[in-house]
């Protein structure tokens, strides 16, 4: 099965996948960062959605 390209939103919204162009567009504009700021985010928290949002806020800080 092919990933629907119209899709704005991730498959699974407690992951963030970077690998999809679409995801990371979603979470940058969700979580107000550059794709900079979510890779390094994701690569210093792990995937979970939630992780990366609490490393994003006490970034912020």
């Amino acid at each position: 099965m092919t990933d629907d390209k119209t899709k704005t939103g991730p498959q699974d919204a407690s992951k963030i996948s970077l690998s999809e162009d679409y995801e990371v567009r979603y979470w940058s504009d969700k979580f107000g960062v550059s794709r900079e700021e979510l890779e390094r985010a994701v690569k210093a928290a792990g995937n979970g959605a939630d992780a990366v949002q609490a490393y994003l806020q006490r970034s912020a800080h």
